[in-house]
C-alpha cells in the first residue's frame, strides 16, 4: 500500500471511530499476523503508528 493511500486510511478510520481506531489497527494487525499474511501485517501497523502520531505524545 503507498504512504499516501496509508494515511489516507488512517486518518478515515480515526474520522469513524476516534481514539478506538489505535486499537482497531493493532486488532487488525495481529489478526494477520496469525494468519501469516505479513503484507497486510505491515500495513497495519504503519496505520497503527500514524495514529499514535494523529493522537499526540500523550497517548500510549
Amino acid at each position: 500500500m503507498e504512504e499516501t493511500d496509508i494515511h489516507d486510511y488512517a486518518r478515515q478510520l480515526y474520522e469513524a471511530h476516534g481514539a478506538q481506531a489505535v486499537a482497531e489497527a493493532a486488532h487488525k494487525a495481529a489478526a494477520a499476523e496469525e494468519k501469516g499474511e505479513k503484507d497486510q501485517a505491515r500495513n497495519w501497523r504503519r496505520i497503527e503508528a500514524i495514529l499514535y502520531q494523529m493522537l499526540g505524545p500523550h497517548q500510549s
